[in-house]
């Protein structure tokens, strides 16, 4: 296992779609298994695979405090939604920002697991929010996107100017 390059926002890459899954294979696995490395190391409760450059519709999370619940999730498709909750979002591509951001406070999700069946688990609360974030990135979107573009442009300068020292 490796642990990967979160790309930062407002890197252009973070703006591209990813691809269905064709089948699940040891290469995907195996990219699942590089994903959760990656995340837990960040430390973040989320993570999809074009935050890592990789245009898949894979995503990881684990919003557990000991690392035990991980949960992957390839071509993920959320069939049930509904009522309305805001929280406070965070991003492994946008770190130290945090913002209110309002989703669906129930979904239904459908999606292939490891090993290539297909599951449907239905979600609330935090977990909800997560898996509806990590899906927004194999759109292209970010949770910036949801708030002004005002703020957006705040947080841009910001993420540019720390990205400038670092550099």
């Amino acid at each position: 296992m490796s642990i990967l390059t979160i790309l930062q926002f407002p890197d252009p890459k973070l703006r591209q779609k990813a691809a269905p899954v064709v089948s699940v294979d040891d290469s995907i696995r195996t990219l699942v298994d590089d994903m959760f490395e990656t995340m837990y190391s960040a430390p973040g409760i989320g993570l999809a695979a074009v935050q890592v450059s990789v245009l898949k519709r894979v995503i990881v999370i684990d919003i557990s405090e000991d690392k035990s619940q991980s949960k992957c999730f390839i071509n993920p498709e959320i069939v049930k939604r509904s009522g309305d909750e805001k929280m406070d979002e965070g991003c492994l591509s946008v770190p130290g920002i945090y913002e209110p951001v309002s989703r669906a406070k129930e979904i239904t999700v459908r999606y292939l697991d490891r090993d290539g069946n297909t599951q449907e688990l239905a979600a609330d609360g935090l977990l909800a929010v997560c898996v509806q974030h990590e899906m927004d990135h194999l759109d292209g979107k970010l949770f910036v996107d949801y708030l002004s573009e005002m703020k957006r442009n705040r947080i841009r300068k910001k993420m540019e100017k720390i990205r400038q020292h670092t550099m």
